[in-house]
């Protein structure tokens, strides 16, 4: 059961999407993706029709990516338990809604024109995070 927050947890997950036919109905999604649980950063690379890999990255890698998803630790564990729960994200959980409802930008970049890869790719990296329904996750904390 991988942890939340991991490597491997976001491995997991691209291992899931690379093994559905997302990208066949989505189409290609080129874009270098990070996310950020209170201090720990994450890429996740997406190229052509597979997700090319996670690793723990740190706060200066995070911003030459496209764009962070930046939430605290409680707020990423209630969209993966909705997720989990529903069998995707549901209502106040999708990443639309997440990135509307915050009084902060959730999807933050230095470059908006890079960031616009969260606009234009949004239903792929929705679905990667929906594959959290396929597998078990242990919270950290």
């Amino acid at each position: 059961m991988p942890v939340f927050p991991s490597v491997e947890w976001f491995q997991t997950a691209a291992d899931l999407l690379n093994k559905s036919d997302s990208f066949k109905r989505l189409g290609t999604c080129d874009a270098e993706v990070g996310v950020q649980v209170d201090d720990k950063f994450f890429e996740v690379d997406f190229e052509a029709f597979e997700v090319k890999g996670a690793k723990e990255i740190d706060a200066h890698r995070a911003e030459e990516l496209d764009f962070v998803l930046v939430q605290p630790y409680d707020a990423w564990k209630a969209m993966i338990q909705d997720i989990q729960v529903n069998g995707r994200a549901t209502h106040d959980f999708t990443l639309n809604s997440l990135d509307l409802q915050s009084a902060e930008e959730f999807a933050r970049s230095k470059d908006y024109h890079r960031r616009d890869a969260f606009y234009r790719f949004n239903q792929t990296f929705q679905e990667y995070f929906d594959t959290a329904a396929k597998f078990e996750t242990t919270f950290a904390q």
